[in-house]
């Protein structure tokens, strides 16, 4: 991916075709102390958040938008978006979880601009009426066969690609997932149960199930 436009905009050094210039020094820096660096002055700071968060936030993107395009061009906009508004990012929060929200915002806007809807299943439940497990099979975590479990991700429902996504790749709790969607814990154990059913029928249906093992 190149953002050479959107990276002097900004006055960040970075180049994603051949890596983000950053001072190796800052790199163990936390979330927290580069915005602080950023808010000071130093623009070209930004590029180790850039670094830290493209490439999950561009696998997001690729498996709500279905197309690597669209989804560079969101993810481009969220880090526009993300940048401007770090004067009112509250510190108490993570960093991460907010430009997810910004990042799922802005895959729901792309969306709807294209005329495609998003299913709403997202029902409330009583949890001790409706417990769900959610640990997925150990099968789906073989890193050799990541691919392949990918690829079946990204035919699943936006919402429900989503989902998996935020927890099982990107080790996300329920409690943020619900902030980045805007929506309950409930809600997300149920798009996310529904989510593990669709993936199993979609592994079954092309007899990947095999290979997977």
């Amino acid at each position: 991916m190149k953002f050479l436009i959107f990276a002097a905009k900004f006055h960040v050094l970075c180049n994603f075709s051949s890596g983000v210039l950053v001072k190796k020094n800052m790199k163990h820096l936390s979330d927290s102390e580069i915005i602080d660096s950023v808010l000071l002055g130093n623009a070209n700071d930004y590029s180790l958040l850039i670094a830290r968060y493209k490439n999950k936030a561009f696998s997001l993107l690729k498996r709500m938008l279905k197309n690597e395009m669209d989804a560079e061009e969101v993810l481009q906009d969220s880090f526009v978006k993300a940048y401007f508004g770090l004067k009112s990012f509250k510190k108490e929060a993570k960093f991460s979880t907010w430009f997810y929200r910004i990042v799922y915002n802005s895959a729901v806007t792309k969306l709807s601009s294209k005329r495609r809807k998003i299913e709403q299943e997202m029902l409330s439940v009583d949890d001790e009426e409706n417990p769900l497990h959610l640990a997925m099979p150990e099968w789906e975590f073989n890193k050799e066969k990541h691919e392949l479990l990918h690829a079946a991700i990204r035919e699943l429902p936006e919402n429900y690609s989503a989902v998996v996504t935020l927890f099982y790749l990107e080790d996300m709790t329920g409690e943020e997932i619900a902030e980045v969607m805007n929506t309950s814990v409930g809600n997300v154990k149920v798009v996310l149960y529904r989510s593990r059913l669709a993936l199993k029928e979609i592994i079954s249906k092309k007899d990947l199930k095999k290979e997977l093992v």
